[in-house]
C-alpha cells in the first residue's frame, strides 16, 4: 500500500513540475523559433484566435483615446472610428500571423520577416535582430494556469507577453502594449 501511495505522490509531484515548467519550456520553444526564423514551429505556440482578439481590443481602444471624446461623440466622428476601426482589424490580421508575432518579438520589420530580407551579416546598414528577443525578461506567474514575461522596449516601455495554460500545453495568447499617451490640449 505504502508503494503505490508512494507512486501517485511521486506522480502528482512530476505533474506539478510539468506544468510549473511548462511556460519556460513555451517561451524557450518561441525564442529557438524565432532564431530558427521557424513560423510553423511559432505557431505551435501561438493561439492566433485570442491573440488577434486581444490585439484587435487594444488597436481599438488606442484609436479611440487619440480622437479624444469630442470626435467620439459626433456623428461624423462615429463614422470614421468605425472605419478606422476596419483598417486596423486588417492591420492586426496582418499581424496576428506566425511571420507578424516572429517580426514583433524580434524587432524586425514584417515586409523583411516574411521575405527573408534585412539582415546579412556582412552588410553594416542592414537591421540586425536583437540577440534575444525575451532575453531580460521578468517572469511571474499570475495563476496556475496564467503567466507573463515582461520585457522592456528600446524606449523604455514595458510589453507584456501572456501565456495560458490549455490543458497541459501553453499558448501565447496575449502581447499587452503600453497605450500611447493621449495628445495633450
Amino acid at each position: 500500500m505504502k508503494k503505490w501511495l508512494a507512486l501517485a505522490l511521486l506522480a502528482l509531484l512530476a505533474l506539478l513540475g510539468w506544468i510549473a515548467a511548462g511556460p519556460f519550456i513555451t517561451i524557450h520553444s518561441i525564442r529557438e523559433a524565432i532564431k530558427a526564423q521557424d513560423s510553423a514551429a511559432l505557431s505551435r505556440h501561438v493561439d492566433f484566435p485570442l491573440l488577434r482578439q486581444s490585439l484587435r481590443a487594444q488597436v481599438e481602444d488606442a484609436l479611440a483615446r487619440r480622437l479624444g471624446p469630442d470626435m467620439l461623440d459626433s456623428p461624423l466622428g462615429g463614422l470614421a472610428v468605425g472605419m478606422a476601426n476596419q483598417a486596423a482589424g486588417g492591420l492586426v490580421d496582418a499581424v496576428a500571423t506566425p511571420a507578424g508575432i516572429g517580426a514583433i518579438l524580434e524587432g524586425r520589420g514584417l515586409l523583411h520577416r516574411i521575405t527573408g530580407g534585412g539582415i546579412d551579416p556582412n552588410d553594416a546598414y542592414a537591421h540586425q535582430p536583437p540577440p534575444d528577443p525575451l532575453r531580460d525578461a521578468r517572469y511571474r506567474f499570475e495563476s496556475p494556469s496564467r503567466f507573463t514575461a515582461t520585457v522592456k522596449t528600446a524606449g523604455g516601455s514595458p510589453v507584456v507577453v501572456v501565456l495560458l495554460r490549455q490543458g497541459l500545453d501553453w499558448k501565447l495568447v496575449d502581447i499587452r502594449m503600453t497605450p500611447p499617451a493621449a495628445p495633450a490640449e
